[in-house]
């Protein structure tokens, strides 16, 4: 197996590398490669960026403004996103509801709402968990009953990313109770965040952070036409969405950067009289971890050249093994920054954005190391948690 890119898939990577380098504005760079959240406005920024360049979706079919580019091809853009690093694309709209609509949905819904996914002139959220439904996601219990010409929905969503910032909520909701499986009385809603009856409750992490909301609804009017699909056909649409999630959660060139910078952190602060790199016992954790990481990127390419291939561009199950190891390194990468940065990891300092008349303790890149680390633990659960992966893993791969 010949590992080595192409003379064109090399000089695609160098031309992605370079529009990355011209712009991205410095200060956006800055604040990813320490660390820092960029806010909604430089996400808009970026994407529109993008957008204009007709790379915001390069995934999607080309009928839908996708690129056309082969599996490695969009690796490689990704992965150079990750390590620059740039903004990702917003994950719920571009990633996964947009894939859901061009799928199963009408030429309606395509037509209106593919073009303002791409340019994020609408910001999007996920709806599937629930407080008595996460990893048993198919127990939820969020009803839509008919009525006329609309739904009515009353239920909560919880844990629900970046909500507080959202105009659409794509959701999951229980429109048969009686089905003789509970999978098989799940739909697929589209709710505009707008509508009356729709409430967003901030989540403060343990970070100190707002990235999480609940989600409550009561009585709201659903138009029949913002079903997705057939009605009670959700969870299929779903388990294609959460495929898809799954291979982005793997985030290699994330992971990448941040070995990079815990390389460079390492090399500056000490342990006694010596820097942290000098440690044997160190450089053997974090060779350990890129080995891994090398062995998760050659399986992603190999996962990506799959996917391609199968119809509906339906997910392979091996999805799940990306999940898993992607999780798990993500959180490596933060334990070993974590052991770099040493005391300095230790006080709490909330987000620098937040403005503070105390001076840091320690160097300005340590604040962000510790709300890293605890917001990373989240990694293994979203996405459907790594103890589900393995069932997925026995069951579709391993025939048990």
């Amino acid at each position: 197996m010949d590992l080595r890119f192409t003379e064109e898939e090399t000089a695609f990577r160098d031309e992605v590398r370079a529009f990355i380098r011209d712009h991205v504005p410095e200060d956006v760079t800055a604040a990813l490669h320490d660390g820092r959240s960029v806010g909604k406005d430089a996400m808009v920024r970026w994407t529109r960026i993008l957008n204009d360049k007709g790379w915001s979706v390069p995934h999607w079919q080309e009928a839908f403004g996708g690129t056309g580019w082969s599996p490695v091809q969009q690796y490689i853009f990704q992965d150079e996103l990750q390590q620059a690093p740039a903004p990702q694309m917003l994950p719920f709209g571009h990633n996964m509801v947009g894939p859901v609509i061009y799928t199963f949905g009408n030429d309606a819904q395509k037509a209106k709402f593919l073009p303002r996914i791409a340019n994020l002139d609408d910001w999007w959220c996920q709806g599937f968990s629930e407080p008595g439904a996460g990893s048993d996601l198919a127990g939820l219990t969020t009803k839509a009953e008919k009525d006329g010409d609309h739904y009515v929905v009353n239920g909560q969503k919880t844990w629900t990313t970046l909500g507080q910032y959202a105009d659409w909520i794509f959701c999951l909701v229980r429109t048969d109770p009686t089905a003789p499986k509970k999978q098989m009385g799940i739909s697929f809603l589209l709710i505009d965040m707008t509508t009356p009856g729709v409430t967003v409750r901030p989540i403060q992490t343990i970070d100190g952070g707002h990235e999480v909301n609940e989600v409550f609804f009561d009585d709201v009017r659903v138009p029949v036409d913002n079903l997705v699909g057939e009605e009670n056909r959700g969870w299929d649409y779903a388990k294609f969405l959460l495929g898809h999630e799954r291979v982005g959660i793997a985030r290699v060139g994330a992971s990448k950067e941040r070995i990079r910078r815990l390389k460079e952190i390492a090399r500056m602060e000490f342990a006694g009289s010596v820097p942290v790199w000098e440690n044997r016992r160190f450089r053997e954790k974090v060779a350990a971890v890129e080995i891994e990481l090398k062995a998760l990127e050659m399986t992603q390419l190999r996962v990506l050249s799959a996917e391609a291939k199968r119809a509906h561009g339906k997910p392979d199950p091996a999805s799940s093994i990306l999940k898993i190891k992607g999780s798990e390194l993500q959180q490596a990468t933060t334990e070993l920054l974590m052991e770099a940065i040493g005391p300095y990891a230790l006080p709490y300092e909330p987000s620098r954005e937040e403005g503070r008349n105390e001076p840091p303790v320690g160097p300005d890149y340590a604040a962000p190391l510790a709300p890293g680390y605890f917001n990373y633990r989240k990694v293994s659960i979203y996405g459907g948690s790594n103890e589900i992966q393995k069932n997925i893993i026995a069951k579709a791969i391993l025939g048990l």
